[in-house]
């Protein structure tokens, strides 16, 4: 009896060893919690991890209600190489596939949600060989307004968007603010430096200045008979020579006599 144990033993251990039975439990994730407004369009989010490597032909994906009175769950959608949703019962057309298989997404979305729709919605998720694990499960509320929270983070969401926009808006301001600030300060400082080079127009280099030199003129009036004379100028040199024509032109006369 012993023997056969330990034979029994050993088998088992060689098939974990081998990885026979080395199986993990798939994860899944799910909200707790998820309400929606009467009317809408609302997605049910699963994803899911698994220790083996994803096979979209293997991996098989069920949904299944159950409402609030209780009672079994209810399948209402199927997926397995596609998605197969119910054509029957009130979720008929309902459910459409919105996961992605390779991305570990299993969620779908129900159309135009109604207060029969209030109860208890299961993701359960395979991939052999994980096929073992716990399921997600999703309370699903159906209300006529959204709820206070949902306000909430509606009313966050617009702020911190509006609040982006307006920083941005500053930002940009304050560049183009700058920028204008820094060409003016360009086009004085261009403004300037030919002030400081510009020199007068009428001034002219000393190689090619032409000195123009004015003579004094003046006119002499003789007292005795009203005529003018010549011009004479200012030299002291000729008004000399000329008093000494004069003095020669008397001293002839007295001669004469």
């Amino acid at each position: 009896m012993c023997v056969k144990g330990l034979y029994v033993f050993a088998v088992l251990f060689g098939l974990a060893a081998s990885g026979v039975l080395q199986v993990n439990g798939i994860r899944i994730y799910t909200s707790e919690e998820v309400d929606a407004v009467n009317g809408t369009d609302t997605r049910l989010k699963c994803t899911f991890e698994s220790s083996a490597k994803i096979n979209p032909d293997h991996v098989t994906i069920s949904w299944t209600f159950r409402p609030l009175s209780g009672g079994a769950g209810t399948l209402i959608f199927y997926y397995l190489t596609r998605p197969y949703p119910i054509d029957h019962g009130i979720f008929k057309k309902r459910i459409s596939w919105a996961g992605d298989i390779m991305g570990g997404d299993a969620s779908i979305i129900i159309r135009q949600v109604k207060f029969a729709y209030n109860g208890t919605y299961t993701c359960q998720v395979t991939n052999p060989p994980d096929v073992h694990g716990h399921f997600g499960e999703i309370k699903f509320r159906v209300v006529t307004t959204a709820s206070f929270n949902e306000l909430l983070k509606l009313a966050m969401f617009i702020g911190a968007g509006i609040a982006a926009v307006v920083f941005l808006l500053i930002i940009i301001m304050s560049c183009r603010r700058c920028k204008r600030k820094y060409k003016q300060r360009q086009l004085e400082g261009d403004e300037e430096a030919p002030r400081k080079e510009r020199k007068d127009p009428t001034a002219c280099h000393p190689s090619r200045a032409v000195h123009l030199y004015l003579s004094e003129t003046s006119i002499e009036i003789d007292s005795s008979d009203g005529m003018i004379s010549d011009p004479s100028t200012g030299d002291p040199s000729s008004s000399d020579d000329g008093d000494d024509d004069d003095d020669d032109d008397d001293d002839d006369g007295d001669d004469s006599d």
